[in-house]
């Protein structure tokens, strides 16, 4: 038992003595440590209301326990199948759509032989990352409008019926994932033009006095290149895989497509902003963060098996 003891001891001393010894980089890390701490340990104090009947006047912790009756209130509710079912398809939607987009843009600009073309596409193509929720929602309005919008526009002069894109139901879907990717495809596409730039270019000048084209060389070295920082940023994305940015769903939605814009962020605000149900929205927000959870673990787990990169 004695030794063990002293291994430990060891152990800890050795870390103070790396500690001190790089105080510099721990302090540039410190502002990190202590956002992270505040506002994100921190305020899980506050996810007990999930299991209490809240109210102010009797506060967090002088509130009745109520155990597990509002995450029951939520499963046995009409709205369950329709909001977990609207959050998934949109959440897949997505990541189909969205995911691969970046990839393939970050392999078509890095074999773009123009250096000066190569910036200009790729600042062109992340500037509408820059642009509000909001503003981009209002665009898409304008866009679509049934009397001035430019698309119903091109409609009606080649003789078809102006229909209503931001209202029905059916377009919700498409427009908000195609939206998004447009949005985003240039920023995502960074981290893989970096990827690309570390693979070895002895490889491609090898490949090349073998004959090699250029879409045999992205095959066999630029994608398995970047094949860990794929798999990264695929277990991430599906440790997110129930959290639906709100803004954007919530700008968009209206009552002609609420059948299918309703989703777990959306009801998680109506019912605690709006409804005062503070319980209840804490509720539905733990359950829709241990399935982020689950899915993290179970997909890392599957990564690590399948191709050997992992998050841990």
């Amino acid at each position: 038992m004695q030794p063990s003891v002293n291994v430990k001891k060891k152990h800890w001393q050795r870390v103070i003595h790396q500690m001190i010894e790089n105080k510099a980089l721990y302090l540039m890390i410190l502002p990190a440590f202590l956002y992270i701490l505040i506002f994100c340990y921190w305020p899980m104090y506050g996810i007990q209301i999930a299991f209490r009947d809240f109210n102010f006047a009797d506060g967090i912790t002088g509130s009745r326990w109520a155990g597990l009756k509002w995450f029951s209130l939520f499963f046995r509710s009409n709205n369950f199948a329709l909001v977990v079912g609207n959050t998934l398809i949109l959440s897949f939607y997505e990541l189909l759509a969205g995911f691969p987009v970046p990839i393939l843009l970050a392999l078509i600009m890095n074999a773009v032989p123009s250096r000066r073309f190569r910036k200009i596409s790729q600042t062109v193509t992340y500037l509408p990352h820059f642009i509000s929720v909001i503003v981009l929602v209002g665009m898409m309005g304008s866009m679509f409008s049934v009397n001035s919008g430019w698309v119903n526009t091109i409609v009606k002069a080649l003789g078809g019926t102006p229909t209503y894109i931001m209202g029905e139901a059916k377009y919700f879907r498409h427009v908000y994932v195609w939206s998004g990717v447009w949005q985003q495809m240039g920023w995502n596409s960074i981290i893989y033009l970096a990827a690309l730039t570390g693979i070895d270019p002895g490889l491609h000048e090898a490949a090349m006095i073998d004959g090699a084209g250029k879409l045999r060389r992205i095959w066999h070295i630029d994608i398995p290149g970047i094949l860990p920082t794929v798999s990264i940023m695929l277990i991430l994305r599906f440790g997110s895989i129930m959290s639906m940015g709100f803004d954007k769903v919530y700008s968009m939605q209206n009552s002609l497509n609420l059948s299918v814009s309703e989703v777990l962020s959306t009801h998680i605000y109506k019912m605690g902003i709006q409804s005062t149900k503070y319980s209840y929205s804490a509720a539905v927000s733990l359950f829709n963060n241990v399935i982020n959870f689950i899915m993290l673990v179970t997909v890392n787990k599957v990564s690590d098996k399948l191709s050997g990169n992992s998050l841990w």
